[in-house]
Formats: structure tokens, sequence, C-alpha cells
């Protein structure tokens, strides 16, 4: 009934990331792959469709028309902007539809009204609560030099060529006259959102958004409201290289990607990062380096959970004590060591409010400098020294705090940033000790009720007594 737009879509099926265990855009809904149903929506509204992908060889046996060019990037593995650039270069139109390839219920009547709403713009932009949605938006091919330009740059996010052009942003909520729930801004990116994706709705309006559900959980007895902890899969990149999917809370993804890499050994040198974008709606980040990614990365991931199992990837504990041996002057009264972990727990506002996160903090000189919160202990430490590195605060003659249980892990962490002082809140456990102590470092814990138990190195930590002498 209605006639196609002048538009080539180009679904944007990536081509690296496994955060599933499989290919996510290949796993059906309906009876149809993923990149099946979005090929056919963008079908019904657009004069020509391209594929961009970089592994093209996945598509074999998917039920695609066969006239439906399948392109790989011009400059591989650089993500949805890589896409974009190809598709841009490629289009047999003026205008190109950049999708996702994991958009299940997309909706052609969105398209028109993205088409409707352009007005002299080079990029037509839908703009979330969460923000800018560059995965479901119309970019002119006089885009093309500027995207290029910050291709070259190492960045791979979207939204990081618009301040060189004329865009029109479109708030969704204005989509809803044409998608009432809007489902077309609706992604798979886990296996819970799958099975969302599969479930039959023959009453769709009983849903009051496709966004994510906000759940208040109810304590029996004491009928206090309280959130609930927050975790997804995050995969983080670096130098293009998938190098793990880590389940963590989407907050302050940045500095958690360069805390990992930083204690994993991946990066050393601070001078050597060129950037670090995060889209958080995806869970991606991608870490730009002139420092090489190891040979054996290029071909391993790994999938690291928010629980006990995460840590540094040493092969061993004779490894751990291969590193330098932590030397400092400090002398810290125990007085401010409980006041530190009590400004944390302060500040430590998830924590509170759920019940179910993990804080860690870092002072230096009596002053609490910075608080990261996360589902993960291991996570939490990784933002929280992900964050000195990038801002370049030294760590050494600091103090670390945390809410978890300081394990074998934690310790080498804190070593590894040449951190004196560890207390935590609740348990220290043995083999973190005894690094701790091979290590040169003080560490603490149950730092709660009035009392602190020092466990290795306790000469720096000093005790006012009442008539003012020390102890």
């Amino acid at each position: 009934m209605n006639e196609k737009l002048p538009i080539t879509a180009a679904v944007l099926a990536g081509g690296r990331s496994m955060r599933m265990g499989v290919d996510k855009t290949l796993l059906p809904v309906d009876g149809r792959p993923l990149i099946a149903r979005v090929v056919d929506a963008v079908g019904e509204v657009c004069a020509h469709t391209i594929v961009v992908t970089n592994r093209p060889e996945t598509l074999v046996g998917v039920d695609l028309d066969p006239a439906i060019p399948v392109l790989t990037d011009e400059v591989p593995y650089q993500g949805p902007l890589g896409g974009l650039v190809t598709a841009l270069a490629e289009a047999e139109d003026e205008w190109v539809l950049a999708v996702a390839a994991d958009i299940p219920h997309l909706s052609p009547a969105v398209v028109r009204a993205l088409w409707d709403a352009r007005d002299g713009a080079d990029v037509v932009l839908p703009v979330t609560p969460e923000g800018p949605e560059p995965l479901l938006a119309l970019y002119s091919c006089a885009c093309l030099p500027a995207a290029r330009r910050v291709l070259a740059t190492g960045r791979r996010r979207l939204v990081a060529m618009l301040a060189e052009l004329n865009v029109v942003e479109v708030p969704v909520e204005s989509l809803r006259s044409v998608d009432p729930e809007l489902r077309s801004f609706v992604n798979v990116n886990t296996p819970e959102e799958l099975a969302e994706a599969r479930e039959e709705t023959p009453e769709p309006s009983h849903r009051e958004s496709a966004e994510r559900v906000t759940v208040s959980v109810i304590e029996v007895g004491t009928r206090r409201p309280r959130g609930m902890p927050s975790e997804h899969p995050v995969t983080v990149y670096m130098n293009d290289v998938e190098v793990a999917t880590i389940q963590a809370t989407p907050a302050d993804l940045e500095e958690m990607a360069a805390g990992f890499l930083v204690a994993e050994g991946l990066m050393v040198d601070r001078d050597a990062l060129i950037s670090i974008d995060a889209d958080r709606k995806r869970g991606l980040v991608y870490v730009s380096t002139v420092e090489a990614v190891p040979d054996d990365m290029v071909y391993k991931t790994r999938y690291v959970t928010s629980g006990c199992g995460k840590g540094i990837t040493f092969s061993s504990v004779g490894h751990a004590r291969g590193l330098d041996h932590v030397e400092t002057e400090m002398r810290l009264d125990s007085q401010l060591l409980y006041d530190l972990m009590g400004q944390m727990a302060r500040a430590a506002t998830a924590y509170r409010d759920t019940g179910g996160m993990h804080a860690c903090g870092l002072a230096r000189d009596g002053e609490l400098l910075f608080v990261r919160e996360d589902v993960g202990r291991h996570n939490a430490l990784d933002k929280l020294l992900g964050r000195a590195w990038i801002d370049r605060v030294p760590t050494a003659d600091a103090v670390l705090l945390s809410t978890g249980r300081i394990s074998y892990e934690m310790a080498v962490k804190a070593a590894k940033a040449a951190v004196p002082v560890v207390v935590s809140r609740t348990a220290v456990t043995d083999l973190a000790a005894e690094i701790a102590g091979e290590l040169g470092i003080t560490l603490a814990g149950y730092a709660r009720g009035g009392k602190i138990t020092v466990y290795t190195h306790p000469e720096r930590i000093v005790t006012e007594i009442t008539d003012g002498d020390d102890s």
C-alpha cells in the first residue's frame, strides 16, 4: 500500500561478539533468525537493503533474499562506525538507515516517521531516556567524510561524528503514535531479553513500556522498598580484539575496562592510551591503545562472571609472588581508617539501597577520593583503580577500602597498583593475608563495630589511646 522510501537499509551485523555463547543475530525468534527478521522489516519500507558483517560465512544457510548484498567492512572490526562507513560508501540511495541486527520487533512505521523528520538534516537520530540511538537512525551519504575522519582517529562510536553534522533529534516518546510500546528500540543482549522477545504477547497494550521494567521489592516485615542489584554482560575490546565479556553493573564502564586491562597486564603505559568508548545500552566498551594485544588474546576470549570466580589470570600463586614488594613510609591512625570506611559507606548509595552491591574506595592523605560500586567486588575494584589510572592519580601511599571480602585476587590487584594499605569491612582470606604479608601490604578486615583486625604489617597502623601516647 505504501511506496518504499529511497533509503538503503544497512543491517549492521558486526561479527566478533559472542556475548551469549553464540552469534545472537542468528538466534531464532518466532522461527526466524534475528537478522532475518530485521531484514524483513526494513525490506517493507526501504528501497534497498544490504547486510554489513565481518563474518559473512556465518550467514550461510540463513534464509535471506540472495539478491541482498552481504558486504564486509572496508576496514574490518571497527564496530558500528566501520559498518556505517562501508554502507555509506556502497549505498544505492542518498540516505542510509543504519539498523542493528538484534532488534526483534522493528516497526517500518518508525522508519517512515524518521524519514518525515529529515528537515534538511544530515542525520535523523532517535533519542531515548538512556541517550541517542545511533543504530536505528538515518544518515545522509554526505556524512561519509566525517565518518571516515572519526574512524581514522581510532574512535568507533557513531555518535563521535555528530558534532560535525546537522542532526535532527527525535525523542522516542514522539514515536509512540506509530509504535505505542517503543518495541523498535529493544535489543537482545541477554538470554533473558531473548526469552522475552520470544514470548507471545497477544495483548501488548497491557505492557507499559518496552524498556526494562523497574521492579520494587518489598521486604517482608519491614515493608521498606529496596532496589535490585543490576548486572549485564559487558564486552571489552582492546584494539578491536574481543578480550572478555564481564557480568557487571552497567555504570562507569570506561573505568572498569581500563582497570580490568591494567590488572590483567594488557595495558601498562598510560601515555599509550588513545581512547575508551562505551556503548552502555549494548554493553560494549572499545579501548584503543598503542600497546599491542598479545597474540594469544586474538584467538581466545573469556566470559567472566560477577561472582567469586573473577580475578587476575595469573597462572599460579608463585607468579603473584613475583610482583614488586610494596614500599611505603606511611603511618595511619586507626581512627582515620575507621572514619574513611564510614565515609565510603555513606557515599555508596547502591550498596545501601540494594543490599547486594559492593563498594570500593580510594583515599590519599586522609581524604576519600573515589568510590565505585558494582554487583561484583572485583568489578568495583577495577572501576576504582581504572579511574585512578585514567586520571593519573598515584595509588602508592594510598588506602584501598572495600565492603567485600579481600581474597587472593583482590590482594594481587592492590599489589599491582602498589597500594600499601587495604581495609575491608568484612573478611580476609588466608591466602590473601599470606600474599599481602610477602608483598609488603598492610591488610585489615572487619572494620566495623568500632574495631579493626590487622592481619599483616601492623606497624603502619597507629592507635591513639586516651593519654595521648601512641601504641
